[in-house]
């Protein structure tokens, strides 16, 4: 795809590492760090992810008229200079629990606003038949860190001390930063028809857009319902696995990085799945088979055969939303115009992080009340009605191509990004 699409790639895949090897840092500094019991460990992966993502509602309006790579490399840099804050007060012996908190808002604000802008930028930087195959590469990429990431961050930790991958991660946004600069090229600043300041009614148009779009409105509401049911499971699931069920925490962390193997897989035949059956049904067999799942989890038992159950269910669930994801962020950015796939994503994202995050406190209160199993067993239950939404295909046109995907006359010079 060129060699700007290669630093763009060579940017995202540092940065995933980095993430991956930061996987649950905060957690683990409050434990080990600041001895948090279980309410504020709770407190602090739930609140800084809901904040920041009310905290970057008016970023995707805000970006969508400027130049995206800019923005990117600006939240890249945000991110870098958050972080650090976290060893330095580790250092010097002034690490509390208000800082961890306020940097998990300030990094979950930036993550919004740099997806959202890499979104749009990535639509101008490829051609649209490139698309899939450029989240394709995505989607691989962050299963690839996600299976090395957590492992390599654990012996981190044990070797050097509970900051050292917030160190790691830190850099890693760095790196990101002077990749996204290396990608080069002009980018012409966005035209604006109206008024050039920000309205109020321009925070709503990313979600105007996504419910009054046939194409992304039950696109929006199935990865909404399913993404969230599937991650309200993970805390009961853990509180069962190394609770009553007895198994140690490498067991643990290994029914959940094995199957992670199963994202590469998925990643890589999402292209030729759809070149062969059409995007439409690779989506709505993909979502489908997604679900059918987690509500194995209910009758989890003790010993190795517990174990492989796990890790088979796991990797059912990681392989079909490997297969969905690329799919399904293709589709969202070949049926949303230029001028607003920005504000599009980050309404997305925002809606997106805070339901999970509602509805894992919710579905903590009902583990509490109930028991874990019956929790996991609800999730379940419901994620199989969200297919449903995927079943009516849609009567929409593809959105206006973007710049990229118009090839120069050979006698023009190549165009200006």
């Amino acid at each position: 795809m060129g060699r700007r699409f290669g630093w763009l790639w060579a940017a995202y895949s540092v940065s995933a590492l980095g993430t991956y090897l930061a996987f649950d840092a905060f957690s683990v500094i409050a434990v080990v760090a600041l001895h948090a019991g279980p309410a504020e460990v709770a407190l602090l992966a739930a609140t800084g992810p809901a904040v920041g993502a009310v905290l970057a509602v008016p970023l995707g309006p805000w970006m969508e008229f400027r130049r995206k790579r800019p923005v990117m490399m600006g939240m890249d840099l945000v991110r870098f200079a958050a972080l650090l804050t976290v060893p330095a007060a580790y250092a010097l012996g002034g690490l509390g629990l208000g800082q961890l908190l306020l940097v998990s808002m300030t990094v979950a604000a930036a993550d919004i606003a740099f997806n959202a802008a890499s979104g749009a930028f990535l639509k101008t930087l490829v051609p649209a038949d490139g698309l899939l195959g450029a989240n394709a590469r995505f989607e691989s990429t962050n299963w690839t860190a996600l299976v090395l990431g957590p492992p390599l961050g654990g012996a981190a930790i044990g070797l050097f001390g509970p900051v050292t991958t917030v160190v790691a991660n830190a850099v890693s946004f760095l790196l990101s930063a002077l990749g996204i600069r290396a990608v080069g090229g002009g980018e012409p600043r966005p035209g604006r028809t109206g008024a050039e300041r920000l309205r109020a009614a321009d925070l709503l148009d990313g979600w105007r857009h996504i419910l009054t779009s046939p194409a992304l409105r039950p696109l929006f509401f199935n990865n909404l319902a399913a993404n969230a049911l599937i991650m309200v499971a993970v805390p009961p699931l853990a509180v069962l696995m190394l609770g009553p069920l007895g198994f140690a925490p490498w067991q643990y962390g290994l029914a959940f990085a094995v199957p992670c193997l199963g994202g590469l897989l998925g990643s890589r035949v999402a292209r030729p799945l759809v070149a062969r059956y059409g995007q439409q049904r690779v989506l709505r067999t993909a979502g489908t088979l997604r679900v059918v799942w987690p509500l194995g989890l209910a009758f989890v038992r003790p010993g190795p055969p517990g174990l492989l159950l796990v890790m088979a269910l796991e990797l059912g669930v990681i392989t079909c939303s490997a297969v969905y994801s690329p799919v399904s962020a293709t589709r969202r950015l070949e049926r949303t115009p230029n001028d607003r796939v920005a504000r599009t994503l980050s309404a997305w994202s925002i809606t997106g992080k805070a339901t999970t995050a509602a509805l894992t406190a919710l579905w903590g209160l009902l583990a509490s009340l109930t028991g874990p199993r019956t929790a996991i067993a609800l999730a379940g239950v419901l994620l199989l009605a969200t297919p449903l939404l995927l079943l009516r295909e849609p009567r929409e046109a593809t959105a206006p191509p973007s710049p990229a995907s118009v090839p120069p006359s050979p006698a023009a010079p190549p165009q200006s990004r």
